[in-house]
Protein backbone atom coordinates (compact mmCIF):
# COMPACT_ATOMS: atom_id res chain seq x y z
CA UNK A 1 0.00 0.00 0.00
CA UNK A 2 1.49 3.36 -1.09
CA UNK A 3 4.78 1.70 -2.05
CA UNK A 4 6.78 2.85 -5.05
CA UNK A 5 6.97 0.55 -8.06
CA UNK A 6 10.62 -0.32 -7.37
CA UNK A 7 9.87 -1.32 -3.75
CA UNK A 8 8.75 -4.71 -2.54
CA UNK A 9 4.98 -4.72 -1.87
CA UNK A 10 5.52 -5.60 1.81
CA UNK A 11 8.19 -2.97 2.40
CA UNK A 12 7.13 0.07 4.42
CA UNK A 13 7.00 3.38 2.56
CA UNK A 14 10.34 5.18 2.42
CA UNK A 15 8.99 8.24 4.26
CA UNK A 16 8.07 6.46 7.51
CA UNK A 17 9.58 7.88 10.66
CA UNK A 18 12.03 5.34 12.16
CA UNK A 19 9.83 4.83 15.25
CA UNK A 20 6.76 4.27 13.08
CA UNK A 21 8.73 1.90 10.85
CA UNK A 22 9.76 -0.10 13.93
CA UNK A 23 6.14 -0.29 15.09
CA UNK A 24 5.07 -1.40 11.63
CA UNK A 25 7.73 -4.12 11.51
CA UNK A 26 6.69 -5.46 14.93
CA UNK A 27 3.02 -5.33 14.01
CA UNK A 28 3.65 -7.04 10.68
CA UNK A 29 5.41 -9.87 12.49
CA UNK A 30 2.51 -10.26 14.91
CA UNK A 31 -0.10 -10.32 12.13
CA UNK A 32 2.03 -12.81 10.19
CA UNK A 33 2.22 -15.04 13.27
CA UNK A 34 -1.57 -14.87 13.70
CA UNK A 35 -1.94 -15.74 10.02
CA UNK A 36 0.35 -18.76 10.41
CA UNK A 37 -1.67 -19.97 13.41
CA UNK A 38 -4.84 -19.61 11.32
CA UNK A 39 -3.28 -21.61 8.49
CA UNK A 40 -2.20 -24.36 10.90
CA UNK A 41 -5.75 -24.44 12.26
CA UNK A 42 -7.06 -24.91 8.72
CA UNK A 43 -4.72 -27.87 8.23
CA UNK A 44 -5.72 -29.36 11.59
CA UNK A 45 -9.41 -29.06 10.72
CA UNK A 46 -8.84 -30.67 7.31
CA UNK A 47 -7.04 -33.61 8.96
CA UNK A 48 -9.78 -33.93 11.58
CA UNK A 49 -12.61 -33.86 9.04
CA UNK A 50 -10.88 -36.43 6.83
CA UNK A 51 -10.20 -38.68 9.82
CA UNK A 52 -13.86 -38.39 10.82
CA UNK A 53 -15.06 -39.28 7.31
CA UNK A 54 -12.68 -42.25 7.05
CA UNK A 55 -13.50 -43.41 10.57
CA UNK A 56 -17.23 -43.10 9.91
CA UNK A 57 -17.16 -44.78 6.49
CA UNK A 58 -14.53 -47.49 6.94
CA UNK A 59 -14.85 -48.43 10.60
CA UNK A 60 -18.24 -47.01 11.63
CA UNK A 61 -16.38 -45.00 14.30
CA UNK A 62 -16.99 -41.26 13.87
CA UNK A 63 -14.94 -38.78 15.89
CA UNK A 64 -17.02 -36.99 18.50
CA UNK A 65 -17.30 -33.21 18.29
CA UNK A 66 -16.08 -32.66 14.75
CA UNK A 67 -19.05 -30.44 13.73
CA UNK A 68 -18.66 -28.32 16.86
CA UNK A 69 -14.89 -27.96 16.39
CA UNK A 70 -15.30 -27.03 12.73
CA UNK A 71 -17.92 -24.37 13.46
CA UNK A 72 -15.81 -22.81 16.22
CA UNK A 73 -12.62 -23.04 14.15
CA UNK A 74 -14.09 -21.19 11.17
CA UNK A 75 -14.71 -18.12 13.32
CA UNK A 76 -11.24 -18.37 14.85
CA UNK A 77 -9.58 -18.72 11.43
CA UNK A 78 -11.32 -15.60 10.08
CA UNK A 79 -10.21 -13.45 13.00
CA UNK A 80 -6.69 -14.89 13.06
CA UNK A 81 -6.18 -14.00 9.40
CA UNK A 82 -8.12 -10.76 8.92
CA UNK A 83 -5.31 -8.39 9.97
CA UNK A 84 -2.89 -10.02 7.53
CA UNK A 85 -5.52 -9.90 4.77
CA UNK A 86 -5.88 -6.16 5.37
CA UNK A 87 -2.12 -5.62 5.51
CA UNK A 88 -1.67 -7.36 2.16
CA UNK A 89 -4.54 -5.40 0.58
CA UNK A 90 -6.68 -8.51 0.14
CA UNK A 91 -9.86 -7.47 1.89
CA UNK A 92 -12.82 -7.38 -0.45
CA UNK A 93 -13.05 -4.04 -2.25
CA UNK A 94 -12.77 -2.74 -5.76
CA UNK A 95 -9.38 -1.44 -6.82
CA UNK A 96 -10.40 -0.38 -10.34
CA UNK A 97 -11.66 3.06 -9.34
CA UNK A 98 -8.99 3.55 -6.69
CA UNK A 99 -6.25 2.57 -9.16
CA UNK A 100 -7.52 5.08 -11.71
CA UNK A 101 -7.68 7.81 -9.07
CA UNK A 102 -4.18 6.96 -7.84
CA UNK A 103 -2.71 7.39 -11.33
CA UNK A 104 -4.18 10.89 -11.69
CA UNK A 105 -4.33 12.14 -8.10
CA UNK A 106 -2.38 9.99 -5.63
CA UNK A 107 -3.15 12.34 -2.76
CA UNK A 108 -6.89 11.98 -3.37
CA UNK A 109 -6.44 8.19 -3.36
CA UNK A 110 -4.66 8.50 -0.02
CA UNK A 111 -7.48 10.68 1.35
CA UNK A 112 -10.05 8.06 0.31
CA UNK A 113 -7.91 5.38 1.95
CA UNK A 114 -7.80 7.48 5.13
CA UNK A 115 -11.60 7.79 5.23
CA UNK A 116 -11.94 4.04 4.59
CA UNK A 117 -9.55 3.27 7.47
CA UNK A 118 -11.32 5.61 9.91
CA UNK A 119 -14.74 4.11 9.06
CA UNK A 120 -13.36 0.58 9.37
CA UNK A 121 -11.69 1.38 12.69
CA UNK A 122 -15.01 2.69 14.05
CA UNK A 123 -16.75 -0.49 12.92
CA UNK A 124 -14.06 -2.74 14.43
CA UNK A 125 -14.18 -0.82 17.73
CA UNK A 126 -17.92 -1.51 17.86
CA UNK A 127 -17.30 -5.20 17.19
CA UNK A 128 -14.56 -5.29 19.83
CA UNK A 129 -16.74 -3.60 22.45
CA UNK A 130 -19.64 -5.96 21.68
CA UNK A 131 -17.37 -9.03 21.83
CA UNK A 132 -15.73 -8.20 25.17
CA UNK A 133 -18.82 -8.96 27.35
CA UNK A 134 -19.35 -12.21 25.43
CA UNK A 135 -15.79 -13.28 26.20
CA UNK A 136 -16.16 -12.38 29.89
CA UNK A 137 -19.48 -14.27 30.08
CA UNK A 138 -17.98 -17.36 28.39
CA UNK A 139 -14.96 -17.23 30.71
CA UNK A 140 -16.86 -16.68 33.97
CA UNK A 141 -19.64 -19.18 33.24
CA UNK A 142 -17.31 -21.68 31.52
CA UNK A 143 -19.72 -21.88 28.61
CA UNK A 144 -19.14 -24.84 26.34
CA UNK A 145 -20.16 -26.20 22.95
CA UNK A 146 -21.29 -29.80 22.51
CA UNK A 147 -23.24 -32.39 24.45
CA UNK A 148 -22.41 -33.47 27.98
CA UNK A 149 -21.34 -37.10 28.00
CA UNK A 150 -20.32 -37.05 24.34
CA UNK A 151 -18.16 -34.01 23.58
CA UNK A 152 -17.73 -30.58 25.13
CA UNK A 153 -15.31 -27.75 24.36
CA UNK A 154 -15.09 -24.34 26.03
CA UNK A 155 -15.98 -21.42 23.77
CA UNK A 156 -13.88 -18.77 25.53
CA UNK A 157 -10.78 -19.48 23.39
CA UNK A 158 -12.74 -18.53 20.25
CA UNK A 159 -14.09 -15.42 21.96
CA UNK A 160 -10.51 -14.50 22.91
CA UNK A 161 -9.34 -15.00 19.32
CA UNK A 162 -12.09 -12.61 18.18
CA UNK A 163 -10.75 -9.96 20.59
CA UNK A 164 -7.14 -10.51 19.50
CA UNK A 165 -8.06 -10.42 15.80
CA UNK A 166 -10.12 -7.25 16.19
CA UNK A 167 -7.32 -5.55 18.12
CA UNK A 168 -4.68 -6.52 15.54
CA UNK A 169 -6.90 -5.25 12.73
CA UNK A 170 -7.60 -1.96 14.53
CA UNK A 171 -3.88 -1.39 15.02
CA UNK A 172 -3.09 -2.26 11.38
CA UNK A 173 -5.84 0.10 10.19
CA UNK A 174 -4.65 2.87 12.49
CA UNK A 175 -1.15 2.57 11.06
CA UNK A 176 -2.56 2.62 7.52
CA UNK A 177 -4.66 5.68 8.39
CA UNK A 178 -1.53 7.48 9.62
CA UNK A 179 0.35 6.62 6.43
CA UNK A 180 -2.64 7.62 4.26
CA UNK A 181 -2.99 10.94 6.11
CA UNK A 182 0.71 11.66 5.66
CA UNK A 183 0.48 10.84 1.97
CA UNK A 184 -2.71 12.87 1.47
CA UNK A 185 -1.29 15.93 3.13
CA UNK A 186 2.08 15.62 1.42
CA UNK A 187 3.90 15.24 4.75
CA UNK A 188 5.38 11.87 3.81
CA UNK A 189 6.58 13.23 0.46
CA UNK A 190 8.38 16.13 2.16
CA UNK A 191 10.13 13.84 4.64
CA UNK A 192 11.12 11.22 2.08
CA UNK A 193 12.06 13.67 -0.61
CA UNK A 194 9.85 11.89 -3.17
Amino acid sequence: MFARDDQEPDAPPVALHPALAAVRLALDRITMALNVVGTLLIIAIMVLVNADVIGRGAFNLPISGVPELVSMSIVAIVFLQVAQAFRMGRLTRTEALLGAIEKRKPRLRAAIEFVFCIAAIALMIQLLSASWPLFVKAWVRNTFEGTIGDFTAPIWPVKLVILVGCTALIIQMTLSAIIAAATATGFGRQRGGQ
